[in-house]
């Protein structure tokens, strides 16, 4: 099965189109998932805003550069390793390395440069507690998810998530020397959140992770006991997102757009769990594209509420802020 699997992977690289024109600076850009950092940047952001104290606005520029290098300097790494299984995928394998445009080795130099240098700056302009969580964050997802969990485990995103939900904590740290329990609520959104949220996209793309050979939760242990732990794990983040209110951290504005996402989040994860998405037919895929799309909504709107809450001067409590 292994051997099959590898000679599958290999076949992908090869036949993998290549197109004739020399890499442009966009193609060095998508090295760096640039969706992936402009949420990681929005959560960071949402952290440093919501901490007490003030950062001088150049220095705050400085540190969210800093979270979208570390982001894309993980990115690239991550493409750098993953390029057999990208060359696979539907998905993935119009990416700039299987399609021979940029050479893995270049990918891994840029990967290297773009994410010591964010760890310089986010040491410089946020502190070394703020440099430290980012290049944890850098190592968990490059090296702890990237080259071990997500080849090995069904469990990977599920633990490997940690990276992604740290940029909070990061511009917390920046911002205020220090990271409380209203940062680490944070961060336990979005370590939670990811579990659903990706697995959505595993079931309507579980072809995909079963022909690269990727263990992911649909694959291993079927689309019906996918669904229910989406909804399962779903469970946790509506909750989960009221918490901030609980400590005083989010006001009217965040208590009103957590309370409708999450019932939102759980009628969707519901409806997914109701649904036959992920089995082999695919007639029935559209519950968890349709949670796959509003959890990015979701998670966009709670932290978009925290910023201008914060941000805007326009925070009026629902609960006194805890000590």
């Amino acid at each position: 099965m292994v051997t099959q699997a590898a000679a599958v992977v290999e076949a992908g690289l090869a036949d993998a189109p290549r197109r004739p024109q020399a890499a442009r600076a966009l193609d060095y850009l998508l090295l760096l998932k640039p969706r992936v950092m402009s949420l990681v940047v929005f959560t960071g952001a949402a952290g440093l805003v919501a901490a007490p104290g003030s950062m001088h606005p150049l220095l705050a520029f400085v540190l969210l550069l800093a979270i979208a290098g570390g982001a894309g300097g993980a990115g690239a790494l991550n493409m750098w390793f993953d390029a057999d299984i990208d060359a696979v995928m539907a998905r993935t394998r119009g990416r700039p390395i299987p399609t021979g445009l940029i050479p893995k080795d270049d990918a891994l130099m840029l990967g290297l440069t773009v994410s010591a240098l964010s760890v310089v700056l986010a040491i410089l302009a946020g502190g070394v507690l703020a440099g430290l969580l980012l290049a944890f964050s850098i190592v968990f997802y490059a090296v702890v998810y990237t080259q071990w969990l997500k080849r090995r485990t069904p469990q990977n995103i599920v633990i490997g998530g940690l990276a992604g939900a740290l940029p909070p904590a990061i511009g917390w740290a920046g911002a205020a020397g220090a990271v409380p329990v209203d940062a680490w609520l944070l961060v336990a959104l979005v370590f939670f959140w990811t579990p659903p949220h990706f697995w959505a996209l595993a079931l309507y793309r579980r072809g995909d992770y079963a022909a690269a050979g990727v263990p992911m939760m649909p694959v291993t242990a079927g689309a019906a006991a996918t669904r229910r732990l989406i909804l399962a794990y779903s469970l946790l983040v509506a909750p989960l997102g009221l918490a901030p209110v609980l400590t005083g951290l989010g006001g009217w504005i965040y208590l009103l757009t957590a309370v409708a996402g999450g019932i939102g989040f759980l009628l969707l994860a519901a409806r997914v769990a109701l649904s036959r998405a992920g089995e082999a037919d695919g007639r029935d895929d559209r519950p968890a594209r349709g949670l796959f799309a509003f959890s990015i909504l979701y998670l966009f709107l709670v932290f978009a509420a925290l910023l201008i809450e914060h941000g805007f001067g326009l925070f009026w409590p629902v609960l006194a802020r805890a000590s």
